[in-house]
């Protein structure tokens, strides 16, 4: 198993003036070093970052990993960064946004699964967020920010099993360079690749898109930064 972290992004909503995967945690951790720690304590030894922009503050601060350039940073979206780290990979895959901020029980539920698999939560979310939808199986049919009634919010977080890996990287070559990993999915569950869903609404998670998402996060993990 192998792990993908994208943090190739700006991150320009935010204001700050390093890549939002750098900002530190009351843990003394970044959100990136934190994340590499939750994977290597699963074990997962094999990690890929794609970086973009500030790539040299990025690659200076992680040292012990492998790094994916993607050099269409400004133009491209998440679909197109996580192609560059999957192009010629045959194994499973955990892939994560850079800027999310997770317990380390969400790994760990993850790597148990037998399926291809989306973390979600039941949340009530915003225009923002990437939503999704469930049949009775527990099947995904639906995933993107678009879905009106969603049962809740996709949390940037997946698994990509070894024998879906050629047809998700065609998927995600179809995609355009503007949009969201989502897309590939959608374009697999469209032609009946099975993504079952993991609910953690249990557990602690946030992706860091806004001041107020630091801040809320830094209260989450203030106390127990490490768990």
């Amino acid at each position: 198993m192998k792990a993908v972290i994208l943090a190739a992004g700006m991150g320009l909503r935010i204001g700050k003036p390093v890549p939002k995967a750098l900002l530190e945690l009351p843990s003394g951790e970044s959100i990136l070093s934190r994340q590499v720690r939750i994977f290597k304590s699963e074990g997962i030894e094999d990690i890929s970052v794609v970086v973009g922009y500030k790539k040299e503050l990025i690659m200076s601060h992680i040292p012990d990993v492998r790094f994916i350039f993607n050099p269409e940073y400004r133009n491209t979206n998440t679909a197109k960064s996580l192609l560059c780290a999957l192009e010629g990979v045959e194994d499973d895959i955990i892939w994560a946004n850079g800027d999310l901020v997770y317990d380390e029980n969400i790994l760990t539920l993850l790597k148990s699964q037998r399926f291809n698999t989306i973390v979600v939560n039941n949340a009530k979310c915003g225009e923002e967020e990437v939503k999704y939808l469930v049949d009775k199986s527990g099947n995904v049919i639906s995933i993107s920010k678009e879905i009106e009634n969603g049962q809740g919010e996709a949390l940037g977080i997946n698994l990509i099993k070894k024998k879906s890996i050629k047809v998700f990287i065609k998927a995600l070559n179809e995609c355009k360079d503007t949009d969201f990993f989502e897309k590939a999915i959608q374009i697999l569950i469209d032609r009946g690749v099975i993504f079952k869903h993991l609910d953690v609404s249990d557990y602690r998670c946030i992706e860091i898109d806004f001041e107020e998402d630091l801040n809320r996060a830094l209260i989450l993990f203030g106390q127990n930064g490490r768990n």
